[in-house]
């Protein structure tokens, strides 16, 4: 983007927002073509400009900015909202934290990916329409890591291109894809074909298979987020302390 271009009516959604001064807001917003950037929303807090009720995480958004060099922020000057869900029920809250919260670690600031953006809109739909909450996170994830370059041919040995057989057991690491046959299920890293198969067609029908994409994706995750933690992970897995044993707070 060159210095201080005008963008009207960008496709946007708002991934976090925190305070700025008395009335001003930063946001961190995911556009259509622009993909991740910061824009300072002056007097959004303040009620004068009406954008405090526009801007909501998951409502799809239509933004207008005066844009500065390459990486910089910008200055937010218009938002409307589109068509489509204006949120997600409150039980699904914590999952679209935990998309955004991966586009913000993962996304490097003004690289347009369309693709992504597409994805992570049908992602939001799907969950704010009662789609299944756990296969719609895996497939996120896999087709998240797909986009950025993260991803793992699961069907094929990566050292022979050997195809995979849904009823053997392979050795899987994310740094070097599906690295063996071995003789049996058990230890690390080793998956059943048919789940592996599975995950690659983006199907996931099965709870095992969800099981196993969910070990799969989440070391493949853990490269490209260098030892970040997830905050919505933390929160995720303290809610589920609570769950299990309301009294002290741990699992028995």
């Amino acid at each position: 983007m060159s210095r201080r271009e005008s963008v009207q009516q960008q496709p946007a959604y708002l991934l976090h927002h925190r305070p700025f001064r008395d009335t001003s807001r930063i946001l961190e917003l995911y556009t259509r073509d622009h993909g991740r950037i910061t824009a300072f929303a002056r007097g959004a807090r303040g009620g004068k400009n009406g954008w405090a009720a526009l801007l909501r995480p998951f409502a799809p958004l239509l933004v207008s900015y005066l844009g500065v060099a390459h990486g910089d922020a910008v200055t937010l000057t218009g938002v409307e909202a589109v068509a489509g869900p204006q949120s997600l029920p409150p039980a699904r809250i914590l999952s679209g934290f935990y998309l955004n919260e991966l586009l913000i670690k993962l996304c490097p600031r003004g690289e347009a990916q369309p693709d992504l953006y597409e994805i992570y809109a049908d992602t939001v739909r799907e969950l704010a329409g009662g789609a299944d909450e756990v296969r719609t996170l895996r497939l996120f994830e896999k087709r998240l890591l797909d986009a950025l370059g993260y991803g793992v041919d699961y069907t094929r040995i990566e050292s022979t291109a050997a195809e995979v057989q849904p009823g053997r057991f392979y050795r899987v690491r994310p740094e070097r894809g599906v690295e063996a046959e071995v003789d049996a299920a058990g230890g690390a890293h080793v998956y059943l074909g048919q789940h592996l198969l599975s995950v690659a067609a983006e199907a996931l029908h099965e709870p095992e298979a969800v099981q196993a994409a969910r070990g799969l994706l989440q070391a493949a995750l853990a490269g490209p987020l260098d030892g970040r933690a997830l905050g919505s992970r933390t929160v995720a897995r303290a809610l589920k302390d609570l769950s299990d044993n309301p009294v002290t707070g741990r699992t028995p």
